[in-house]
């Protein structure tokens, strides 16, 4: 009513490489992997850095080299002055998409011109994590848990009034629900690489996707 809106403009887009569980990229922390591509985004899109309100990064995990606002890590390994604040943002699978829609809806409120907005995540530096006993000095065992998937910590009262499940789990039960074969899993899967594949072979993603330097043994690949 007489106050409209920003328009929201997403002006670039830059990413690294997908790899797979423990394979090229697994060196590489994830704080690191959101600088590189903070930098580079930078880099193509010189702006006064004034300008920049805030960064949104969504991660799902936030169990090791990812926690503590690895959004503000990954701003200040790119080189972006400590002045430009950071948020990150856990909707476990959506994280990156709600930190896009989170910058989307702070231009429309007019609290910002110019925001960085993405997604971090590397499964293969998942820690392995174990609690703390209820009392000081407790002795005894302890569970651990693998923060790569599912349940850690779980809260007892809250398995009682909903299942506690795994991505996996909630998979196979929806294959059952709606009867996805197999088989039919399967050929989507594939299908879903060659596509990956022939996008790749034809410089589809060249614009968007950004070098990463792994150390190796015989020096960077």
């Amino acid at each position: 009513m007489g106050n409209k809106t920003n328009a929201v403009v997403i002006i670039d887009a830059v990413r690294t490489p997908i790899g797979k569980y423990g394979g090229a990229l697994a060196s590489i922390r994830p704080d690191k992997l959101a600088a590189i591509a903070i930098e580079k985004l930078m880099t193509r899109n010189p702006i006064d850095h004034t300008q920049i309100e805030e960064v949104y990064f969504g991660c799902a995990n936030q169990a090791g080299e990812d926690s503590r606002n690895v959004a503000r890590q990954a701003l200040l390994l790119a080189g972006l002055p400590n002045t430009i604040a950071a948020t990150t943002v856990n909707k476990l699978c959506a994280s990156g998409l709600e930190a896009v829609i989170a910058a989307s809806r702070a231009i429309s409120n007019k609290d910002g011109l110019v925001y960085i907005a993405g997604g971090v995540e590397s499964m293969s530096r998942a820690p392995l994590v174990s609690s703390k006993g209820d009392g000081a000095f407790e002795k005894g065992g302890s569970t651990v848990y693998d923060s790569v998937l599912g349940w850690r910590f779980p809260n007892l009262e809250l398995e009682k009034k909903f299942p506690l499940e795994s991505l996996g789990q909630t998979a196979e039960n929806i294959a059952r629900k709606y009867s996805i074969s197999r088989e039919a899993q399967d050929e989507f899967a594939y299908l879903s690489h060659v596509k990956a594949v022939k996008a790749l072979e034809s410089g589809h993603f060249k614009n968007e996707t950004v070098p990463v330097s792994v150390q190796q043994a015989q020096g960077l690949a």
